[in-house]
């Protein structure tokens, strides 16, 4: 766990970006037509003053030192329900008008799907122009916060020879935990980053579906999502997360030492998270200003303290220590970045898929 002393000093560089100067320096940039000020979004923050999130737990990403300082700046009381990006949309598809939740975080293929189905609220930060176009929605539906990249998190003292490829880990004896396929975009992002590395893509999955099958038919496939506690239990021999969630979850070990964190050397996914705001929240203002503060510096920073890339990392100065906390940029050579517009459609067909060829195989 990262010493209190960081996050204070940090928490702290965030009031300055986003306290007392967002209403002056925000305001003098121009803002979309038709959105409310940043002034008006702290007046009817501070009056509805809660906040209740989906899919954003303190230990995701750094969530926890963002809640703090909308705490802390604004009175918001913050509280989360942990869930997958699927059952976020369907619980404010569900809940509609009686919604409980104000905003989730759900993986870049989701953004799509639910601005679709018409549960969204669109609000475009005041950094609007400095999100990449690929990464956002032209009518600020959704937009990425940040990237991570699918790693293997190897416990070593349960490992004689660390498989640093998906070759090398299918080729094993290894027991894998790769969660909840078809409902997390994490995991998802494990099936297409292990197909993209056996020669596969997004429209053909086959190769990596026959590969998590053949470890199902050995019952050394794990479906459940990660957590540290399962790490610090040693639950499985190689943990399949992105990488930002393998790093923040190792650096909370007692047994950290245990676990190397690597990003595979034949080849690995990269795509990203975006905020999604409830067309019915309860805490209309107080989930846009949350979005606001999410890709203002500070936010951001926020972000990469979890190990998470932030999407506007080109306009942020990284402190030196934090740069140290990342993976060596060479290991993301084979990375390649997800293709949002076709596997928001091949998704769709995943859990059907990985029921009948990976979790039948089991039986």
């Amino acid at each position: 766990m990262r010493a209190p002393l960081s996050r204070r000093r940090l928490l702290q560089a965030g009031s300055a970006l986003l306290g007392s100067m967002p209403v002056a320096a925000l305001q003098a940039q121009a803002n979309p037509a038709g959105q409310p000020s940043v002034q008006d979004l702290i007046a009817g923050a501070r009056r509805e003053g809660r906040i209740h999130s989906l899919g954003m737990p303190d230990d995701w990403a750094n969530w926890r030192a963002v809640w703090a300082d909308l705490q802390r700046l604004y009175g918001l009381v913050h509280v989360d329900t942990d869930m997958s990006s699927a059952e976020e949309i369907a619980k404010m598809e569900a809940e509609r008008t009686n919604a409980s939740a104000d905003i989730g975080d759900v993986g870049f293929e989701f953004g799509p799907i639910a601005k679709a189905r018409g549960i969204t609220r669109p609000y475009k930060p005041t950094v609007w122009a400095q999100v990449p176009d690929w990464a956002k929605d032209a009518d600020g539906h959704w937009a990425l916060a940040y990237t991570g990249t699918i790693a293997f998190a190897v416990n070593r003292r349960r490992v004689r020879d660390v498989p640093r490829s998906w070759q090398a880990l299918f080729a094993g004896s290894f027991r894998v935990l790769i969660g909840e396929v078809g409902r997390a975009a994490q995991s998802n992002a494990a099936v297409l980053a292990a197909a993209l590395a056996l020669g596969g893509a997004e429209t053909r999955l086959a190769p990596a579906l026959s590969a998590f099958g053949r470890l199902a038919a050995d019952r050394r496939l794990l479906n459940v999502n990660a957590s540290p506690a399962l790490m610090e239990r040693a639950e499985a021999d190689v943990f399949l997360l992105w990488d930002f969630n393998a790093l923040s979850y190792r650096a909370r070990l007692p047994n950290a030492a245990d676990y190397e964190v690597l990003i595979p050397s034949d080849g690995s996914v990269t795509s990203g998270y975006t905020t999604l705001l409830n067309r019915w929240a309860p805490h209309p203002n107080a989930a846009m200003l949350a979005r606001e503060f999410i890709f203002s510096d500070a936010g951001q920073l926020h972000l990469a303290r979890g190990h998470a890339r932030p999407i506007r990392i080109g306009q942020l100065s990284l402190p030196a220590d934090l740069k140290t906390e990342l993976l060596p940029e060479s290991q993301y050579a084979r990375a390649q970045a997800l293709k949002p517009a076709l596997w928001t459609e091949e998704v769709k067909k995943l859990p059907r898929a990985w029921q009948r060829e990976v979790l039948g195989a089991a039986r």
